[in-house]
């Protein structure tokens, strides 16, 4: 019988123990590596090339997401497989436009989590129905520009255009304008909304 493979990318030790015995009950599945961040698990990808990667996107150091998009980079055909608390819009479109084949949220079922490593070690997408539901509702034209997240970001942390435009080395006129698009395309009324907002869809993370 051929084994899948797994390598685990998870900070917290408690949850990474509780994944790998969930997969240790599957007679065809082996975790072959536990990572607590992006640096150790690239090594670990490298020297144990694993079939699938479970990788958090709370990570300490580097996102998962953009741990994903390094590895997919030197993929050996390994299957990425999402499992996190972060369930907004744009956490689940970002993972999948980098490279993850699959995205569950801590606290879905041991069901799920075996479903989902067979699908994305076959080749197929997996997305519970709560996931897709969210995936579909994202509005493609409501996305921002990478200079507009970075306004939002530091709005996010309570700074006042004078401080942000400082920041930044830009006009405050110019950060108005970019609050003012971040404004429309979030359908806030104002910057606490409009943070808040952000935080739900998982634009910012605090």
């Amino acid at each position: 019988m051929s084994l899948i493979t797994i390598l685990i990318v998870e900070d917290h030790p408690i949850m990474r123990f509780g994944i790998a015995a969930m997969i240790s009950s599957q007679p065809d599945m082996k975790v072959v590596g536990q990572a607590a961040e992006a640096a150790s698990a690239e090594t670990l990808f490298l020297s144990l090339r694993p079939d699938v990667v479970i990788v958090d996107l709370r990570l300490p150091g580097e996102s998962g997401v953009d741990l994903i998009r390094k590895l997919q980079d030197r993929s050996h055909n390994a299957a990425f497989l999402v499992l996190t608390t972060y369930e907004g819009d744009e956490d689940i479109f970002q993972a999948m436009q980098a490279g993850a084949r699959g995205y569950l949220i801590k606290g879905m079922s041991q069901e799920s989590l075996i479903q989902g490593i067979y699908a994305v070690h076959a080749g197929r997408r997996f997305l519970p129905q709560e996931i897709r539901e969210k995936l579909s509702a994202r509005n493609p034209h409501d996305t921002l520009s990478e200079r507009e997240k970075e306004v939002l970001g530091l709005l996010a942390r309570g700074m006042s255009n004078k401080t942000i435009a400082a920041t930044l080395g830009v006009t405050e006129g110019t950060i108005k304008t970019h609050v003012g698009v971040i404004l429309a395309c979030l359908g806030a009324e104002d910057r606490t909304q409009a943070v808040l907002v952000a935080i739900q869809r998982g634009l910012v993370h605090l």
